[in-house]
């Protein structure tokens, strides 16, 4: 196990250039495909025989001292066996940029409130911490451009996969006339709030009626949890395209009863396309 977390340590990386990516592959790859795939090679290298740094996290050049000089290395046991991280989880409701949550949130909410189609939009001001809004404002990449997200959001009340990756839309006259109505702004006060990822949210109808909403934890994060539901329906709307319907569905079941499967090699028919 010290060998394992040696050879994992060694395969970390910190570079951000993935940030230059347009289509915001590259990011996947780095922070779960890299990650996962370092992990198992590390434990594949030490069940082969090899040998290593008997304690990564200790002694000369260590993890601790590489990333974190001031680290309290006493954090990774703090209440081992007592509290879970797992279970404090962030699980996105929305397939967009993290910074674009919590206004999807707000506009869902307002519009359980009162329902509104697009045409009845005056405009929109969207408030975000500056950073956010740097991240967000007037992108490229349709699914972390705030001002498309929310247009779409607007047209379809609602937005899945398929209609935020949607480049066509980028240029589509319906998609634009209802940007056109779109505002950011970076907020100061919010910024203090780091990391807590909060919005306000201000509609404006055409008849003169103002509606307005705040989400300081978002929809998915451990303080504002999804149900089970929510979860399956945005696992659907990611597994279904690609696997189908029959074979998503069964997926999804047999991943609710993981503690039955016997091996991990039952799930692999349930991975694979045809």
């Amino acid at each position: 196990m010290r060998w394992m977390l040696g050879y994992t340590a060694h395969q970390s990386s910190g570079l951000g250039a993935w940030n230059r990516d347009i289509e915001h592959v590259q990011k996947a790859f780095h922070f779960g495909g890299m990650t996962a795939r370092s992990g198992v090679t590390a434990a594949l290298l030490v069940q082969a025989g090899w040998t290593g740094v008997d304690d990564i996290l200790a002694g000369k050049d260590n993890f601790f001292a590489a990333y974190n000089p001031h680290a309290e290395p006493a954090g990774l046991i703090d209440k081992l066996g007592e509290r879970y991280e797992v279970t404090r989880t962030n699980i996105k409701k929305w397939p967009v940029g993290s910074p674009i949550q919590a206004a999807l949130d707000a506009l869902e909410n307002l519009r359980a409130e009162r329902s509104f189609a697009a045409a009845q939009v005056k405009n929109v001001t969207v408030r975000l911490a500056t950073n956010e809004a740097a991240i967000v404002n007037n992108r490229e990449i349709p699914d972390i451009c705030l001002q498309h997200v929310m247009a779409v959001a607007l047209l379809d009340k609602t937005v899945t996969f398929a209609s935020v990756h949607d480049r066509a839309r980028l240029t589509d006259p319906e998609t634009l006339r209802a940007r056109a109505n779109i505002r950011l702004v970076p907020d100061e006060e919010l910024q203090n709030l780091m990391p807590l990822r909060a919005a306000i949210v201000d509609v404006t109808l055409v008849d003169g009626t103002h509606l307005s909403r705040r989400i300081d934890d978002v929809r998915g994060t451990p303080n504002n949890a999804m149900t089970r539901a929510e979860i399956v329906v945005k696992a659907s709307d990611l597994i279904a395209p690609i696997l189908g319907p029959v074979k998503c569905a069964s997926l999804i079941e047999r991943i609710f009863q993981l503690d039955s499967v016997r091996s991990i090699r039952d799930l692999r028919p349930l991975l694979q396309r045809g």
